[in-house]
């Protein structure tokens, strides 16, 4: 038992003692200081997504035809901005076409939303482009007013009603 203590307290005092530093502040190199304090001083320079719509009506459509239309934007700020990944909130909505690659100050770029033309009456769909703007993400709408197929053949179980004279 004696032997254990003895040789856990010269580990101890190996391990302390191999940690001791006399002068920390000597390994600091300044140039690294300088880069740092001139990194954190520009991130707040966040690149700004300006839109032409954030809104898309496609008005009154019949149910099942597709549509498509371009979101159209522009950064606005000051630092490159990067779009990385653009989704709706279902798989009837599909975004694509987007620039994956840094945007400069002043430039402008598009994507293409295709939406399946699905649903009933007032239908909405959000679509959400994840950014490196201030916010993280920014977002889009579009919208439709979807009318029966008339073509369609009519829904099992509907009963007409008929007029009697």
């Amino acid at each position: 038992m004696k032997k254990v203590i003895l040789g856990l307290s010269a580990l101890c005092m190996v391990a302390f003692t191999s940690c001791k530093e006399e002068n920390a502040t000597s390994k600091i190199n300044s140039d690294n200081v300088a880069a740092a304090a001139e990194r954190d001083a520009t991130s707040s320079d966040f690149p700004v997504i300006t839109f032409e719509e954030t809104e898309h009506d496609f008005g009154t459509i019949v149910n099942g035809t597709p549509v498509e239309t371009k979101f159209k934007y522009t950064n606005t700020g000051d630092s490159p901005l990067v779009v990385s990944n653009i989704k709706s909130t279902c798989g009837c909505t599909v975004p694509s076409d987007w620039n994956k690659d840094p945007i400069p100050p002043g430039d402008s770029a598009e994507f293409t939303v295709k939406f399946n033309g699905k649903g009933n009456n007032q239908v909405s769909k959000t679509i959400t482009l994840t950014t490196n703007t201030e916010k993280g993400s920014e977002t889009v709408k579009i919208k439709a007013f979807i009318e029966p197929d008339p073509n369609a053949p009519a829904k099992a179980g509907s009963t007409a009603i008929k007029s009697v004279q």
